[in-house]
């Protein structure tokens, strides 16, 4: 757990869930529903912001921006009305710098536990404010980094740590501030070695790290624009590393069973088109272990966005093709594929035995888990999906691009 204490079934805290990893242990989350049906309630969000929302007891948290970034929010709902409790203006820039047309300025995800909750709003500026009343707790404006595209990386919670992930044209680090007052712990550089050799414009990466415990102890696994590092996460010392790619990396590792799975950046070969590898490694190892812990390695589509799920030994994604997949992750061989319309930017969830895919024209794609690929129910939403929906208490939470849904529950 990232948050221990905290129960899937009744708190989402981070991006991806409590545990990052996109699965609910919830028994009865609806997959059908219309506008007449199974949906609770639909709330109006201001702005622009692809966060997710995270929960903690009857309160809902998300981000969002106004359109040109001047200024930034944190909106508190009510979990079990909709109604918004709190609309925070966090931070109003005095500079604001390019971003990516289908990037807002309100991307992370915030994270949260009883009584904080920590928002991120990239290079702009981290918070912490009390859940109670809104209050701020401490603020940091300091962290600089050029993300070229704006932002995207989320922060997470392990022990007394706020971790934060600032990799971009001009700068690449990782950053553990203390979350009680927002100190630096200790940073950590992207190994000059392996940067220098690339573009200012491949430097940059969006992933957000991931714990896993490796012969009983953590390791914060980060997979940036040329290498895949692992870290002890109290102290941001390197374990291990696998270098591959020469551009930027999005979707976040994922693990099960003790392997670490993760895309590279960009390959660039000879001649032919560029690439980019899902690899499946053993973090069982110390320095470089590209030449011996590396269990397969498939080639991708460059720019994945989405982060795959993984349940029971089967990897469900999309890639940036619009091709679905179930992947082996024993062997990385693919055991069905199917062509969807649309893009699926927004990471997979995953609940009671089906995968909720959500596409960018407002699509829900609900399939089932299993070695057969089979379509359960296809709904649709008012406006676009870009964020990753939460899961808890029998209900989805799915943030459109003008409104946030909760259905069933």
């Amino acid at each position: 757990m990232i948050s221990p204490g905290t129960s899937q079934d009744d708190n989402w805290t981070h991006y991806r869930g409590n545990n990052l990893d996109g699965i609910s242990t919830v028994d009865n989350v609806p997959v059908r529903w219309k506008a007449d049906s199974n949906i609770v309630w639909k709330t109006g969000i201001h702005g622009r912001g692809w966060s997710s929302p995270v929960v903690f007891n009857d309160r809902i948290w998300l981000t969002t921006a106004t359109d040109d970034g001047g200024e930034m929010f944190a909106v508190c709902l009510d979990f079990e009305t909709g109604e918004v409790l709190m609309d925070i203006n966090v931070f109003a820039p005095d500079s604001i710098y390019r971003k990516h047309a289908i990037n807002s300025y309100a991307t992370p995800t915030p994270c949260i536990e009883k009584d904080f909750v920590y928002v991120h709003f990239g290079r702009y500026g981290t918070t912490c404010l009390n859940t109670k009343d809104g209050s701020t707790v401490w603020k940091r404006t300091d962290l600089e980094c050029e993300h070229i595209q704006g932002p995207g990386s989320s922060p997470f919670l392990y022990k007394n740590l706020l971790i934060l992930h600032m990799e971009g044209s001009d700068v690449q680090y990782i950053v553990a501030l203390d979350k009680s007052n927002g100190k630096t712990v200790w940073r950590i550089e992207r190994p000059k070695d392996v940067y220098d050799r690339l573009e200012p414009i491949g430097k940059k990466a969006y992933i957000t790290p991931l714990i896993v415990k490796v012969d009983g102890r953590d390791q914060l696994i980060s997979n940036g624009a040329a290498v895949c590092i692992a870290y002890e996460p109290e102290t941001g010392k390197e374990i291990w590393r696998v270098i591959r790619g020469v551009d930027s990396t999005i979707a976040m590792p994922f693990s099960e069973d003790g392997i670490v799975y993760f895309y590279t950046g960009f390959t660039v070969p000879d001649q032919g088109s560029k690439f980019a590898n899902l690899m499946a490694v053993d973090p069982g190892g110390h320095g470089d272990v590209a030449l011996t812990n590396i269990i397969w390695s498939i080639e991708t589509p460059v720019l994945q966005l989405l982060t795959p799920v993984i349940k029971d030994g089967l990897i469900y994604t999309i890639d940036s093709k619009s091709k679905m997949m179930c992947i082996d992750a024993k062997t990385g061989q693919s055991i069905w594929t199917e062509r969807v319309k649309g893009k699926y930017n927004s990471s997979p969830v995953y609940a009671s035995g089906h995968l909720y895919f959500s596409s960018t024209r407002g699509e829900v794609l609900v399939i089932r888990e299993g070695r057969k690929f089979e379509i359960v129910a296809t709904n649709d939403l008012e406006d676009e999906i870009w964020a990753t929906p939460a899961v808890l208490r029998n209900s989805l939470l799915i943030r459109t691009s003008n409104h946030l849904y909760k259905i069933g529950g």
